[in-house]
């Protein structure tokens, strides 16, 4: 690819995996259009402004997902676009108007535009496995998940998972509306994302990795994947013909009294000895989720024990909290 055809959007990018996106592709060269809701807001800008590339490759554009057209002229001259722009939200007083109307209609808003412009060549859209594991079928140890799996909207909104019908219907909406323009679009679903922060305040993720650290959590589980291997994942997605369809991206199935334990091993004075004590038992066998598409896009996941620490200090509820974010071979470091 020439420099010339080094022309992409980001939308959403002061996003946690946008952020990093926009890091790796300018690294890679490219001219990025990145869009945010306030460009004039240092807090989700300055981050973005201080990549290397920044000044000479990097233009922030102002963009609301639910603003008809907006991103006209933005994708206009484009060679790509990366859409990350979703609400990461997992309660709200009204789900339809927060959660699920800003991901579906923000969607298409985005892909309307894209179908105006000849030289894209591909849509490269950030999904979840939240769009492909909740349908109901029974997650036994012998089941392995992969890309043919789609989470059901109507069992979804049945059980109140508001994010995981927010997901489920904004790809499926993607799929129709790039089927019916001609639009060549990848998917990418990734797990839970974790790993280096670039942005100075906590995200969605990183407030659960926080509950972690006091011995706090509902879920029995993660679905670990590294936020480099995703941002990564991306490009390769864009760049590699033959990429097509989704793309699980999930590096382990780790259990919470397992990652209790590691805490506790890498931060003794968090007090999470007894806690993981508590929960201390035979781990179960989990499903899994195939990695054999995923590693066409010719990456090899970065293990979750082998992650960076960050830690992170920044202020949450009135507090200044140390976060742990995982292991790098279970040496604790700042």
């Amino acid at each position: 690819m020439s420099g010339a055809e080094k022309f992409v959007c980001v939308t959403g990018a002061s996003g946690y995996v946008a952020s990093w996106l926009v890091k790796l592709l300018l690294q890679r060269g490219y001219t990025v259009k990145a869009t945010v809701r306030d460009p004039n807001d240092p807090k989700k800008t300055q981050h973005l402004l201080a990549l290397d590339g920044a000044k000479e490759r990097l233009h922030l554009l102002k963009a609301e997902l639910l603003e008809e057209g907006c991103f006209d002229s933005i994708v206009d001259g484009c060679h790509g676009v990366f859409h990350t722009a979703s609400p990461v939200i997992f309660s709200a007083t009204d789900p339809q108007a927060e959660i699920i109307d800003p991901a579906v209609k923000g969607t298409l808003n985005v892909l309307k535009s894209c179908a105006k412009v000849p030289s894209i060549k591909r849509v490269v859209m950030t999904a979840s496995v939240a769009s492909v594991l909740y349908n109901g079928k029974p997650l036994t140890p012998d089941v392995v998940v992969d890309e043919t799996w789609f989470s059901d909207s109507r069992f979804c909104k049945e059980n109140k998972l508001w994010y995981m019908a927010s997901k489920t219907l904004a790809e499926e909406a993607a799929w129709r509306f790039a089927e019916d323009n001609m639009i060549n679009l990848v998917v990418l679903n990734p797990g839970f994302v974790t790993g280096p922060l670039l942005q100075p305040a906590l995200n969605s993720t990183s407030e659960i990795i926080l509950a972690l650290t006091k011995g706090e959590c509902a879920t029995p589980s993660f679905r670990f994947v590294d936020i480099r291997d995703v941002a990564y994942a991306h490009i390769q997605a864009f760049e590699i013909p033959s990429a097509t369809g989704r793309y699980c991206l999930v590096q382990r199935h780790v259990q919470f009294p397992e990652i209790l334990k590691t805490l506790n091993e890498l931060y003794p004075t968090l007090g999470l000895k007894e806690k993981y004590e508590d929960h201390e038992k035979p781990l179960e066998r989990v499903f899994q989720i195939s990695q054999e598409k995923s590693k066409s896009l010719g990456f090899s996941f970065i293990p979750w024990e082998y992650v960076p620490v960050t830690i992170c200090h920044c202020r949450l509820q009135d507090c200044i909290s140390s976060i742990w974010v995982l292991v790098d071979n279970f040496r604790f470091a700042v």
